[in-house]
């Protein structure tokens, strides 16, 4: 597993639980030196002991805490660079759907050694769609639950999600996309924010 993906997980555990819980959880875990660096590969067996250790601490479910971690990613300051590379996809919700498809190429512009899932989405009458997310990691399709979420709020988007899992390292999301303009989403600008 990239560092970059393990380093997000122990920036959000420590700022949505406390550095205190991150300790015992990196401990627990066996995470070396008790951080992790953001450009060094760990093994993915690591990864999920983080994310066992941290549910059984916080008593919540994987899946949960995999949701939760979808949307820290959108919504903290500290990982705005996630937002921004997502918002590239287009200017509203339905756009950022269809641009899913090229979201590998775009991040192996910026960091060529991290894996993405691969998405293929489907659409499905007037306002639905099924989002295959693909991934050699289990669990990545409650990540992009929790992403698909705060996006949808980004984009001020009215969305249900649904998701079934046909495999460990593949999910199947039903996307109902009722309003596009159900609210103000939040600000956001190509060329960037002004200083």
């Amino acid at each position: 597993m990239h560092g970059l993906i393990n380093r997000s997980i122990e920036i959000f555990l420590k700022e949505r639980h406390g550095a205190a819980l991150w300790q015992a959880v990196a401990q627990e875990a066996q995470v070396p030196d008790g951080s992790f660096e953001a450009m060094l590969p760990y093994e993915d067996a690591l990864t999920g002991r983080v994310i066992a250790a941290a549910a059984q601490r916080l008593s919540r479910s994987e899946a949960e805490i995999l949701e939760d971690l979808g949307i820290f990613l959108i919504t903290s300051e500290r990982t705005q660079v996630v937002r921004r590379l997502l918002r590239y996809g287009g200017v509203s919700f339905l756009d950022f759907l269809y641009s899913l498809d090229d979201l590998q190429d775009r991040v192996k512009l910026a960091v060529p050694e991290l894996e993405v899932p691969r998405f293929e989405l489907q659409r499905e009458g007037q306002s639905g769609f099924h989002l295959i997310v693909e991934s050699p990691v289990a669990g990545m399709g409650h990540v992009t639950v929790g992403i698909l979420r705060a996006l949808a709020d980004d984009y001020g988007a009215l969305v249900v999600l649904e998701e079934s899992h046909d495999a460990g390292t593949q999910s199947d999301i039903t996307v109902h996309l009722l309003n596009s303009t159900h609210a103000a989403g939040r600000r956001f600008s190509l060329a960037g924010e002004p200083a």
